[in-house]
């Protein structure tokens, strides 16, 4: 029994074609907001770079389902698609399953999306004082202007600067006795502080920012880095990008979902076009009634045919393997000879 059987007049087909015209087009636009979606969120992971390939298969497969829907009102244009229309379907089964994958990595790819999120602030705080390196100037700026915007700092935390030598050489006097003790005292021969960039400082601190010997209580007048008073943000950045993007993530995977949905139901109906143009009795009575359905058999007959069809698939290169296999033994014989004196 076929499975979502239903029965078609030509008006009924006219309006499909004309509805699926519109859905695709409308699926294009769809595309078009995935695209952007991936170009939005602008990390180096593997969502991004999937909701951009998404968005441009989306555009493709949808653009041309809409051309074969404008020319299935006229059976002479559509006669030239009939050949295409199954390759055409199993390829967007392909499109559906890959971009409900994506959905769901929107939302299951929060640890991934941590450890690349750790790495990239690793790197970018370790380049921060490279101003004067092409590629990696801007890298200071990008980095204050995400600390004061997200109230964060460092990776984990505001310690995380003390760990790195977040200072450019051009502004240490190398003849000082202060430098010269704090680079030698160091195995890497860094100039390491206890000191953060200006852009941790919180400007809600009712006292001016401590930004250098965070640590020292005794180079400030009452002042005690452990209490809740310090003046700087506590939250790591890490912390800080994971929540902003996990959110955002989250709302992606959501609208995506819907794209999904409303695709699947463009290729149910192209689907239903395509088998009630198919099932039409005499294609010179264009008016007569045709049935139209998604799959020909049930769906657990379909399975099954499915199935013994990669059985047969299999058995058949089992077969050819071990004709080929007989066919090198019966040529590696050598013919035996037999001489008669």
């Amino acid at each position: 029994m076929a499975l979502l059987k239903v029965k078609f007049n030509q008006k009924k087909r006219v309006k499909l074609a004309q509805g699926l015209w519109l859905m695709n087009w409308f699926s294009v636009f769809a595309g078009i907001l995935v695209f952007s979606m991936g170009l939005f969120l602008k990390i180096d992971h593997f969502v991004p770079n999937s909701l951009i390939l998404m968005g441009i298969l989306s555009c493709a497969f949808n653009g041309f389902a809409g051309k074969i829907c404008y020319d299935s009102l006229d059976p002479a244009k559509f006669a030239k698609w009939k050949p295409l229309l199954k390759p055409y379907l199993a390829l967007c089964c392909v499109f559906n399953m890959l971009l409900f994958f994506v959905a769901l990595i929107c939302f299951l790819m929060r640890g991934s999306l941590e450890s690349t999120l750790a790495q990239g602030l690793k790197n970018g705080m370790k380049f921060y004082r490279d101003t004067d390196t092409p590629g990696r100037c801007f890298m200071k700026k990008t980095i204050d202007m995400l600390q004061i915007e997200f109230k964060c700092c460092g990776n984990n935390g505001y310690k995380d600067w003390f760990e790195i030598q977040w200072i450019s050489n051009r502004y240490l006097d190398f003849s000082s006795k202060e430098v010269k003790d704090r680079i030698k005292s160091n195995v890497d021969g860094r100039y390491l502080v206890d000191g953060v960039p200006f852009s941790c400082c919180n400007p809600s601190s009712p006292r001016p920012c401590i930004q250098y010997q965070v640590t020292n209580n005794s180079a400030h007048y009452s002042y005690d880095y452990q209490t809740e008073e310090l003046n700087l943000w506590r939250r790591g950045c890490r912390e800080a990008l994971l929540s902003y993007y996990s959110s955002m993530m989250s709302s992606m995977g959501a609208v995506i979902l819907l794209v999904w949905l409303f695709e699947m139901s463009v290729m149910v109906g192209l689907r239903l076009l395509h088998t009630s143009l198919e099932s039409i009795a005499n294609p010179e009575d264009p008016e007569c009634e045709s049935e139209g359905w998604v799959l020909e058999n049930s769906l657990k007959d379909t399975f099954k045919s499915a199935l013994e069809n990669l059985k047969k698939l299999g058995k058949f290169n089992q077969v050819e393997a071990g004709a080929e296999g007989a066919e090198g033994e019966e040529g590696g014989k050598t013919p035996a000879i037999t001489t008669v004196s």
